[in-house]
């Protein structure tokens, strides 16, 4: 019997859509795909054209989640960035273990270093959203699913969504970032999903229990210097307060991303971590991780022209 691979948030969301493009990507070896959405639209009509097994529900929702697991053995799981991560996870384990799982692929948060090793993972995390992503970690292991966790900063897609509208309209990033030498750890959602895509495939049990994803780490200065480079004008970086942030965006994202991101700028603004790059893509993989700059040149036109 062939087995179908459960993808969570397979319709994808706003940003990176990593459940989407896993689905995508499994399906384009052959691979049996359940896709589990949150509800039945054109996405997920979508992902029948595919050929995946669309079924809706929730995943805070234990006898849906169990539904949708009966019959799996492998699965994608990931969360959006809304209230309720640690609930999911736990109904999620709980139901993965009795099903009888044997590997869990977590979409998780970047970890960072450990300042002190008796409260690894924990201690210091960046934000509430960060420390609520490594004790989901915990909870997958303690549930002996076979977890392996992908540990991933802050996408290139949340970086289009942040700069687009501000640079197609006045040719100028406001963000609080502080200075330009501020250093941000990113990596592409298509190579996150790619990695969990090949995780799932691969027939064999993962060499590693988490892999951190960091593609590159730039500077403040040398990302809106590779902007202007993609889109053929300069564009400048304005560094704003996190308060004239928060009141920008409020309107657009919920509270609980606010509050995780305006922590993960502080975070990153203090520069208490030298972040550095990992080959964990090419080695999972064995395709060189997308660029920054290529990124911005696959989405310079969305990013630099004004919408309506």
């Amino acid at each position: 019997m062939t087995y179908p691979i459960l993808v969570t948030g397979a319709a994808g969301g706003t940003q990176g859509s990593t459940g989407r493009l896993v689905a995508s990507l499994l399906r384009e070896r052959g691979i049996p795909v359940r896709a589990l959405v949150h509800k039945l639209d054109s996405r997920s009509d979508e992902l029948r054209k595919q050929g995946a097994e669309v079924v809706d529900g929730d995943l805070l929702n234990p006898a849906s989640v169990q539904l949708a697991l009966r019959n799996v053995k492998r699965a994608y799981f990931t969360y959006p960035v809304a209230d309720g991560l640690l609930e999911a996870a736990t109904i999620f384990a709980d139901a993965a273990r009795e099903a009888g799982l044997e590997l869990v692929v977590n979409n998780s948060q970047f970890q960072g270093t450990p300042v002190d090793p008796a409260f690894r993972d924990l201690q210091h995390a960046p934000s509430f959203r960060n420390l609520q992503h490594r004790l989901a970690d915990r909870i997958f292991d303690w549930a002996q699913v076979g977890a392996v966790h992908i540990q991933a900063p802050p996408y290139y897609e949340n970086v289009r969504a942040l700069v687009s509208r501000s640079v197609a309209e006045q040719n100028t990033v406001f963000l609080p970032w502080g200075e330009g030498t501020t250093v941000i750890p990113l990596v592409g959602a298509e190579d996150v999903s790619r990695v969990a895509a090949t995780l799932l495939a691969n027939p064999g049990a993962p060499s590693q229990s988490a892999y951190a994803l960091v593609s590159e780490t730039p500077t403040v200065s040398e990302m809106i210097e590779a902007l202007g480079r993609t889109i053929g004008r300069p564009i400048r970086y304005v560094a704003i307060t996190d308060e004239q942030w928060a009141n920008a965006v409020k309107q657009q994202i919920n509270p609980h991303a606010l509050d995780h991101l305006t922590h993960l700028w502080q975070y990153f603004r203090r520069g208490e971590e030298r972040f550095q790059a990992t080959d964990a893509i090419r080695v999972v993989t064995g395709q060189d991780p997308q660029t920054l700059e290529e990124f911005f040149r696959a989405n310079a036109k969305a990013i630099g022209t004004r919408q309506n």
